[in-house]
C-alpha cells in the first residue's frame, strides 16, 4: 500500500526543450510496484508552459489548482481547478498556466515515460 501527499511530495525541474517553469514529481509509478498507471503531477508557474508535443498513448489529466490554457484540436481551451481533460494518443498538446500557475495530475500507462523526470506530459 501506498499514501503519497501531493504537498508534501518533492517535484523536480522539467528540463526538456519547449518548457518554462515547470516541475513535475511522480506521485505513484514503476517504482511504487504500480503494473498499469503512473501518477504524474505537474506544477507550473505563472506564464510558464509544458512543451508542444504529441505521444502515442493517451493520458487523462485533472488540473487542481490554478488555471491556464490546454492546446488540443490546433486550438487553445481555457482551464481551471477541477476541470478533466483528455488527451488522445498522437494528439499534439501543450499546458500554459495563468498568472497565479497551474497544478495538474496527469495519468500515463507506465510502460510509457514513468519514472523519467523530465517528461512535459
Amino acid at each position: 500500500m501506498l499514501i503519497r501527499n501531493i504537498d508534501q511530495t518533492p517535484t523536480t525541474p522539467v528540463t526538456m526543450p519547449g518548457v518554462q517553469g515547470a516541475r513535475m514529481a511522480i506521485m505513484v509509478g514503476r517504482s511504487d510496484g504500480a503494473p498499469n498507471f503512473a501518477l504524474r503531477q505537474f506544477q507550473v508557474d505563472g506564464g510558464g508552459f509544458t512543451p508542444r508535443h504529441s505521444h502515442d498513448y493517451e493520458h487523462e489529466v485533472f488540473v487542481v489548482s490554478g488555471g491556464g490554457t490546454v492546446l488540443l484540436e490546433g486550438a487553445e481551451r481555457p482551464v481551471a481547478a477541477g476541470d478533466v481533460i483528455y488527451v488522445p494518443a498522437n494528439e499534439e498538446h501543450q499546458f500554459k498556466a495563468g498568472e497565479t500557475g497551474l497544478r495538474f495530475l496527469c495519468l500515463v500507462p507506465v510502460s510509457r515515460n514513468c519514472g523519467d523526470p523530465t517528461p512535459g506530459s
